[in-house]
């Protein structure tokens, strides 16, 4: 696959995704999000990839947001399709279904940081800076950062974060539950491919269903998300993965995962 604004890496069951505007610091234009956007899709209808590196081109951004020339001019009519498109973007990214491992490299300001929390999980480099800065430009978060942000760190802290528009160091981000994991810089590249391989390795149909299981049942009252779990663990019971995994746990081998 090529890209405009994308530079895809394929190894072996893990694609590696770098979003490649070093010049403007990786923002989101309208072309960048159609290219994710079609990224997303390719990965998800290919059962050979079975996870994804997000990460942005140099050493200083990941994604510092949105493009601002895009935005200045948007009419009212504009920005609610410009907002709802990149939501669907970013919850396509969301659930697909496989693992998407962002390496937070440098900033991620606005739709970056919106974009890293749409990640199944966030790596960051010790000098990775993370924020909702909208507020300073008179603008609320479009892609969902007022929802995802507090569901990862709690109403308060993310309040604070979006009416003041600070930003965020990777210590800190690590302290309040908005990344996974802090590692140096030099190591951050090694260490997304590392975990990003290690989950590539387990059941597919599992990894599917632990996600939908998750991503369903967080807003749903108790016992909905209870019904989605017992009708997920029954229809994954059928499966030939199901079988093939407790036959090797018994045989005391690994077991061979097929993906259905």
């Amino acid at each position: 696959m090529t890209f405009e604004n994308l530079l895809i890496e394929r190894d072996d069951a893990v694609a590696i995704v770098t979003v490649n505007r070093p010049k403007v610091l990786n923002a989101l234009n309208a072309q960048t999000l159609t290219d994710l956007d079609n990224a997303i899709a390719a990965f998800k209808a290919d059962s050979g990839v079975r996870a994804v590196v997000l990460t942005g081109a140099g050493e200083k951004a990941f994604v510092a947001g949105a493009d601002i020339n895009e935005l200045a001019v948007q009419t009212p009519v504009q920005g609610k399709e410009h907002a709802r498109r990149g939501q669907q973007i970013f919850d396509a990214i969301e659930q697909m279904g496989k693992p998407v491992i962002a390496a937070v490299n440098g900033f991620a300001l606005g739709g970056g940081c919106e974009l890293a929390m749409a990640c199944t999980l966030r790596l960051a480099a010790d000098t990775a800076r993370f924020g909702q800065p909208e507020i300073n430009l008179g603008l609320i978060p479009g892609y969902a950062g007022s929802q995802r942000l507090p569901r990862l760190v709690g109403k308060g802290v993310a309040l604070e974060i979006m009416l003041t528009g600070d930003m965020v160091g990777a210590q800190r981000a690590y302290a309040i539950g908005l990344v996974n994991k802090v590692v140096p810089a030099a190591e951050l590249m090694t260490e997304a491919k590392k975990l990003a391989h290690a989950l590539a390795a387990k059941a597919p149909i599992a990894v599917r269903y632990i996600i939908e299981a998750v991503n369903q049942g967080l807003d749903a009252p108790f016992p909905v998300a209870e019904s989605l779990e017992t009708a997920l663990f029954a229809t994954i019971a059928a499966s030939e993965d199901m079988k093939e995994g407790t036959r090797a746990f018994l045989d005391k081998r690994k077991a061979v995962w097929q993906g259905r």
